[in-house]
């Protein structure tokens, strides 16, 4: 999670540069700040802390605005997606942000949008295909790329690293965020990496159930990076367990604010990679109304995600956050 502070600061950075070349075009969409919009959340799932709270945020950007949020969830179901998009078509919404969670794509879903004339913009997730009005997300091989060369600097003199992903094989946020880490790590003297065969389903529960299959195979292991937070959460419950929490270190991703105060607290839980699901939601709905009022704000725009270690960690959490 962000402060205020500093949400303020990396939202108004990332929205300067992408308004640095827009245009406007007085004949389309509502006047400025009317309160006459109402923009559709089409949410793969909620199932999980980091889309649940995006979806918060865009609702209280949404609030600040006084545009009126249709918020739905597929439950994990891509035809429930597709058929909440035209639910939300029906009731005549302006635009739909859309939270794909692990969807690679969803085709009806943005050609429904297309043949409506209504716009698309993706937050986190941006799909491999199909036409859409605007992206806002990170850039999750560079986080990967930022842990790894973290855990070479804590192991100066090698290790054996433990790699836990969410799953399934062909996710891409997951598979990026892995091959940025094994980039750092794969050139570093003495580092050997040891991949867990079992996915932790993005969820803490799952991340305790294979870092548990990873001490009893490995006693040996230094360290562990887990594609998010929630299961190094989970992964950092089974080495407590285990009682090898002075052996061995672990790195996340996303900035989940348990995570966060568990670096505060001076853990083994020592750094993530800052994913904020209420920046990019908020920068998600924020898009959204540019689009509508006529502004063309470029299409895509990584959202700067830092390293956040014990040094930094009280900048970003707030324990009051969405997520």
């Amino acid at each position: 999670m962000i402060t205020k502070r500093a949400t303020g600061v990396l939202v108004a950075g990332v929205l300067t540069a992408a308004l640095a070349g827009c245009s406007s075009d007085s004949g389309s969409g509502g006047e400025k700040g009317d309160g006459s919009y109402t923009v559709g959340v089409a949410n793969f799932t909620l199932g999980g802390p980091y889309f649940n709270g995006m979806d918060k945020a865009i609702k209280a950007q949404a609030k600040k605005k006084d545009v009126e949020i249709l918020s739905t969830d597929a439950g994990g179901d891509a035809a429930k997606l597709a058929s909440n998009v035209e639910d939300l078509l029906s009731k005549d919404v302006d635009a739909v942000i859309i939270s794909g969670g692990p969807l690679e794509s969803a085709p009806a879903v943005l050609n429904s949008l297309k043949a409506a004339g209504k716009p698309a913009v993706l937050v986190d997730r941006k799909f491999r295909t199909g036409e859409y009005a605007s992206w806002v997300g990170p850039d999750n091989e560079a986080i990967g790329k930022q842990n790894g060369e973290f855990l070479v600097e804590q192991l100066p003199d090698g290790g054996k690293v433990a790699l836990i992903k969410g799953g399934p094989a062909d996710n891409s946020i997951g598979k990026a965020r892995t091959d940025g880490v094994k980039g750092a790590l794969e050139g570093a003297s003495g580092i050997e990496l040891v991949e867990a065969p079992d996915y932790g389903n993005w969820s803490s529960d799952g991340g305790l159930t294979v870092m548990e299959s990873l001490l009893a195979a490995h006693d040996d292991i230094d360290a562990v990076f887990c594609e998010n937070d929630a299961m190094c959460l989970g992964a950092q419950r089974a080495v407590k367990d285990a009682d090898r929490a002075d052996k061995i270190v672990l790195a996340g991703v996303d900035g989940q604010a348990e995570a966060l105060k568990a670096i505060l607290d001076g853990t083994n839980y020592l750094v993530t990679g800052l994913n904020d699901a209420d920046v990019i939601g908020s920068l998600g709905l924020d898009r959204t109304v540019e689009i509508l009022d006529g502004e063309k704000p470029e299409k895509d725009t990584v959202v700067p995600s830092p390293r956040v270690t014990k040094e930094n960690a009280e900048k970003y959490y707030d324990p009051e956050g969405n997520f």
